[in-house]
């Protein structure tokens, strides 16, 4: 479990002093750490609003799709290529489900015209996607691909959360998210097995 996760998990189990050191273990050390850039589930207060909350899954959402349309920039194999595009339709799916809550919670405002102006195009595990992208130039289908599997990770757990902290339909719409998620990281750890 990467370090800011642990410090998620921790937070959210009510513990108030946590620190995070950037590069985990491997930086205190002083080496240099190296891997897929370091996600996290996302931490909520008390007061967030369930309008928030849709909003930001569906960021969370178009910054995933944009990140498996734009992999395949770097993709030269036809299959792995399939797989993505596979992988960005499932969020497209996702998109269009938060959306719809998003309307309900404001009285039909889309969530595209709320969005916050300047903002920096995040995917699941709170990841820039432009981050994301640079780190995966040059890597091997199976890396990225173990990469993606932690993201969904991180969706699912954060859906996990929204829907605890939720009632009624949107309690419902996040725990639809959440199996899906969960189907998203079956599919992908099978997809796993036949690369490795």
């Amino acid at each position: 479990m990467r370090s800011r996760a642990a410090a998620a998990v921790l937070a959210d189990a009510g513990l108030e002093k946590i620190y995070n050191m950037q590069g985990g273990i491997a930086a205190w050390e002083g080496l240099v750490a190296s891997g897929p850039p370091e996600s996290g589930v996302a931490y909520f207060g008390d007061a967030v609003q369930p309008e928030e909350l849709a909003m930001l899954a569906w960021m969370l959402e178009d910054g995933s799709r944009q990140f498996y349309v734009r992999i395949n920039e770097h993709l030269k194999d036809e299959e792995a290529k399939k797989i993505f595009q596979s992988l960005a339709r499932a969020e497209v799916a996702h998109e269009k489900t938060v959306a719809e809550l998003y309307r309900g919670f404001t009285r039909g405002r889309a969530v595209e015209d709320d969005l916050p102006s300047g903002r920096d195009d995040i995917m699941e595990g709170g990841i820039k996607v432009a981050e994301a992208l640079l780190w995966a130039k040059g890597k091997d289908v199976t890396t990225i691909l173990e990469f993606a599997i932690s993201l969904e990770t991180n969706a699912y757990d954060l859906y996990l959360k929204m829907e605890r902290s939720l009632e009624g339909e949107a309690k419902k719409v996040f725990l639809l998210l959440a199996e899906e998620e969960k189907k998203h990281l079956e599919h992908l750890a099978d997809l796993l097995e036949k690369k490795v």
